[in-house]
């Protein structure tokens, strides 16, 4: 399912950031602040996808 692979590289991709941020960079809390925004909307489009292959069934 294309949905749920473009999740986990948006998570992948925030890794470095939330180390970073983690470390005092406030630079990189905004950019996690942002891909997190990212995930929730590519988490929804995953649920809606799950719940349209249900429908159909």
């Amino acid at each position: 399912m294309q949905e749920y692979e473009n999740l986990k590289t948006l998570i992948a991709e925030t890794e470095a950031d939330i180390n970073k941020a983690e470390g005092g960079n406030k630079a990189a809390g905004t950019r996690v602040r942002k891909q997190m925004q990212a995930i929730k909307q590519a988490a929804q489009a995953v649920r809606s996808r799950i719940l349209e292959i249900r429908s159909t069934e």
